[in-house]
């Protein structure tokens, strides 16, 4: 028998690459072969005996097992699923909705647009489809999938955040009383850096001056949407703005051994990693209430429903300064992190995998809605956000007009793609994959 898994790119490091790789240990244990399937692979830090490409993909009997990771478009990867006669799965990472880009990036608004066509062609194909979060689950009965489904959270290699994390960077920043705001996650429209941006500028005027934002991700590939938030943060007049491009993993380490509060304003996420990563180094989460996120925190951190810059700078300032409300928050967080532990995900992963192989009953039914933070508490700071509120007119992302960042060389090898993705999408990925990992990273 084999069970293998497929996905269009396998890199070390992001949560799908890290999904995969644990599941490719966990099915490892079952008595199968397994392999990875892929169009494009990180080759310097993949182990080699983990991944085939996928024409070299064997036809596979039907009692064998395919499980598909999607996050992205893949019109062959849909091919080969559809050539095979095996019992088939989706494991779904989410798609962000294409009209995020729009304005910023042709190529990520064709990728994903790509991307929920081939989820189309895949919903009569499938036998079933595992989720990373409810709220990805509930993603996939709306785009009319009647199958077994399960949600099966993504794998966190907690152990590597027990490295040392960069001392240069804690020496640039650490000991100076600043209170610290952070946000890890690639710069991105559905991330809404704009909002944190403009609810820093508040706090940090009319709350706390000895404040900083650390906006820790990679616009490799917005670079038209990270132009406009610089340009945005100048003409708000905000400084200690650090914006920390693609750096090293330690680094990454070093933003959250520093940070006294994680802000998350994004929405759009199918799971958002980077909350289990603020609750592994206890940091308080604030989070606005958007698609994936109350699923993953249900109930730890304190979630917001209202983007309004004075209220948001002053939950940040009550969750600073009172003690009792901060360690009670740090505790839940502490739970729900327990959760997600490898045990827990692992032996998820090995009961839903063996239910599948042996073909028993294994569909779950769907969670209750998360819960909220205390309404009283909310409604209590944002009262006081109120009364003291400054009248002040802040200026609007809208204002700031959208000013391509795309190169010459950036128009060329985007319409070369193009062109070539319409020949052959696998041919084109694999050269995109080659020039974002090599030459503009």
């Amino acid at each position: 028998m084999r069970i293998v898994q497929l996905v269009p790119f396998l890199t070390y490091g992001d949560a799908v690459g890290n999904d995969v790789l644990a599941l490719h240990h966990i099915l490892q244990e079952f008595d199968a072969e397994t392999r990875v399937y892929v169009q494009a692979v990180d080759t310097k830090r993949i182990d080699g005996s983990v991944y085939s490409y996928l024409n070299e993909l064997p036809r596979l009997d039907e009692e064998d097992v395919i499980f598909y990771h999607v996050a992205s478009g893949s019109p062959e990867m849909v091919q080969a699923l559809k050539k095979q006669r095996c019992r088939r799965y989706i494991i779904y990472h989410n798609i962000t909705p294409p009209e995020f880009f729009s304005g910023y990036s042709e190529p990520a608004v064709i990728a994903t647009k790509q991307a929920f066509d081939d989820m189309e062609h895949l919903r009569t194909v499938v036998s079933g489809c595992l989720a990373d979060s409810e709220f990805n689950r509930n993603d996939l009965s709306k785009m009319g999938y009647d199958v077994p489904m399960a949600v099966l959270p993504i794998v966190v290699p907690f152990e590597d955040y027990a490295a040392e994390p960069s001392a240069e960077v804690l020496a640039r920043y650490a000991g100076d009383d600043y209170v610290n705001i952070l946000f890890v996650g690639r710069i991105a429209p559905n991330k809404k850096q704009e909002d944190i941006i403009k609810s820093f500028y508040y706090y940090k005027k009319y709350v706390n001056p000895k404040s900083r934002l650390f906006l820790v991700g990679n616009w490799n590939g917005q670079e038209t949407y990270f132009d406009r938030l610089q340009r945005y943060a100048a003409a708000l007049g905000v400084e200690d703005i650090v914006f920390s491009g693609h750096i090293a993993f330690k680094e990454i380490l070093a933003y959250y051994h520093l940070a006294d509060i994680f802000l998350c304003m994004s929405e759009h996420e199918g799971f958002c990693v980077p909350l289990l990563e603020a609750m592994y180094f206890h940091v308080p989460i604030l989070a606005y209430d958007s698609t994936a996120i109350p699923y993953t925190l249900r109930g730890a951190g304190l979630v917001f429903s209202s983007k309004e810059p004075a209220e948001v700078a002053y939950l940040i300032d009550q969750v600073i300064h009172d003690e009792t409300l901060r360690q009670a928050m740090l505790e839940g967080q502490q739970q729900r992190l327990e959760y997600f532990s490898y045990d827990h995900i692992a032996n998820t992963a090995r009961s839903l995998v063996s239910a599948i192989v042996e073909g028993k009953e294994w569909s779950a039914a769907p969670l209750a809605d998360p819960l909220r933070a205390s309404g009283e508490l909310q409604t209590a700071i944002l009262q006081e956000a109120s009364r003291t509120q400054s009248k002040e007119e802040l200026l609007s992302f809208a204002q700031i007009p959208v000013r391509s960042q795309e190169s010459l060389c950036h128009r060329i090898l985007a319409k070369g793609y193009r062109a070539v993705y319409s020949l052959c999408p696998s041919f084109a990925d694999k050269v995109k994959f080659y020039i974002k990992r090599h030459i503009l990273s």
